[in-house]
């Protein structure tokens, strides 16, 4: 039979409460910041069971768009809310640990290569990286490019052309994992002050020390509630 014919997928009822909440975040003007209306009610609006209103709450806390403060209420992380289509999301998380396990392998090593052939000129670049990512927090961004130009930097600095073309033919991967970590609560200061540390180490001309904190740096990036996450549950 042709794959065109394929049955039609019916969208979970979770999946509907989340793009009527959508239209309502919208319809109401509401901001990052912004609280929404409690799960009970909710679920007395639109008719639906607390189950399938606190699914589409978790869905969206997955994705970064919401912040669940337990016995505090739901509050909107954007503007906006944009949720990912089901699919993607479960094709992320599908892949998340292989890239994962690819950035610790290779970016291990360029850390530790970093510390052995560091020159004055890869230190600045570091630091500057750093200090673009510091800046880009206190403004209440993310610093997903600040981020990326430090890694960008650690590679310049290891000086392997081969594990530099690993990296860049990764680099879409990367910045996926990079975002999902990113975008977790508290994440961007823990991962500045994670970045520092490795910096450190290459700065202290360490290899054992910037693999070391380059390990558990990614270690940390793989922290994520999408990994813990179960559309079903």
């Amino acid at each position: 039979m042709s794959e065109s014919l394929r049955p039609l997928a019916r969208p979970r009822l979770y999946e509907q409460v989340a793009a009527r909440l959508r239209e309502y975040v919208a319809d109401q003007g509401l901001r990052a910041g912004d609280r929404l209306p409690p799960e009970r009610e909710l679920a007395d609006r639109l008719q639906v069971s607390r189950t399938s209103v606190r699914q589409a709450i978790v869905a969206l806390e997955v994705q970064g768009l919401i912040e669940v403060r337990h016995g505090g209420g739901n509050y909107l992380l954007r503007d906006r809310l944009e949720p990912e289509p089901m699919e993607n999301l479960l094709a992320r998380k599908r892949r998340l640990p292989e890239i994962l396990e690819a950035r610790d392998a290779a970016e291990t090593k360029l850390a530790s290569l970093a510390a052995e052939r560091r020159t004055a000129a890869d230190l600045a670049a570091i630091d500057a990286a750093l200090a673009a990512m510091r800046a880009a927090i206190e403004r209440g961004e993310l610093g997903v490019d600040e981020d990326e130009r430090f890694h960008g930097a650690v590679i310049a600095a290891a000086r392997s052309p081969l594990l530099a073309d690993f990296m860049i033919h990764l680099s879409r991967e990367i910045a996926e994992s990079r975002r999902e970590s990113l975008r977790q609560p508290g994440r961007p200061a823990n991962s500045l002050h994670q970045h520092e540390k490795v910096a450190d180490a290459i700065r202290a001309a360490d290899p054992t020390a910037a693999a070391a904190a380059m390990h558990h740096h990614v270690q940390s990036v793989g922290d994520v509630k999408l990994l813990n996450w179960s559309p079903e549950r």
